[in-house]
C-alpha cells in the first residue's frame, strides 16, 4: 500500500479497475489537489475530455495534466521567464495561504538580472517543504519548466505514481 492510497477516493467515475489509466490520473489530480476533490474532479473532467478517443498509450499524461490544472494546481513556464515562474509558484501556493520568500523583491529588474528558474524551484521547494508541502517538477523537451505541488508526506507516492504514468519527475530541490 503506498502513500498515496489514503488519498484515492473509491467514488470515481470511471472503471472499477485501479490500474487504469483514468484511475492513476484520478489518483494524480487528487495529489496536486490535497483536501480539494472538486478541483481534482473539475480537472479530472476536463483531462477526459481533452484525452477523448485517444489510444491511452498516445496520451501524454504530463502534458494533459499540466494543461486542464494550469495556474490552479500545475504550471508550465518559459524557462527564462522568471517573473512569471513566481508569478505561477506564488499563484500554487497561495491556495495553503503559503508565500514564497524569494530572497529578494520579485517585482525589481535586478532581481531577475542574475537568476535562473533551477535557483527559483530550489528556493520555492525550501520555502514549502516546512509547510508540509514539496514542489514538483517535470521533465519537458523543450524549453519551459512545469510542475504542480503536493503534500510533502505523498513524496514516495507520487514517485511510484509518476512512473506508472510514464511522467519524468523531480522535487524542485533536485533542480540545478
Amino acid at each position: 500500500m503506498s502513500d498515496f492510497d489514503d488519498d484515492f477516493q473509491t467514488d470515481h467515475h470511471f472503471d472499477d479497475d485501479e490500474d487504469s489509466l483514468d484511475a492513476k490520473v484520478w489518483q494524480l489530480l487528487l495529489l496536486i489537489n490535497p483536501g480539494d476533490d472538486d478541483s481534482a474532479f473539475q480537472q479530472f473532467t476536463a483531462y477526459r475530455d481533452a484525452v477523448g478517443d485517444t489510444p491511452e498509450d498516445e496520451v501524454d499524461v504530463a502534458q494533459v495534466v499540466v494543461q486542464v490544472a494550469d495556474w490552479r494546481s500545475a504550471f508550465r513556464v518559459d524557462a527564462e521567464d522568471t517573473r512569471v515562474l513566481v508569478q505561477a509558484i506564488n499563484e500554487l501556493a497561495s491556495r495553503w495561504n503559503l508565500s514564497i520568500d524569494w530572497d529578494g523583491d520579485p517585482d525589481e529588474d535586478e532581481f531577475h538580472a542574475d537568476i535562473d528558474s533551477g535557483t527559483l524551484l530550489g528556493t520555492a521547494y525550501d520555502n514549502l517543504a516546512p509547510h508540509g508541502y514539496a514542489l514538483w517538477v517535470i521533465d519537458t523537451e523543450d524549453d519551459s519548466v512545469a510542475g504542480w505541488m503536493a503534500l510533502a508526506r505523498n513524496t514516495e507516492g507520487m514517485r511510484e505514481l509518476a512512473t506508472e504514468l510514464g511522467i519524468h519527475l523531480r522535487l524542485g530541490s533536485e533542480v540545478g
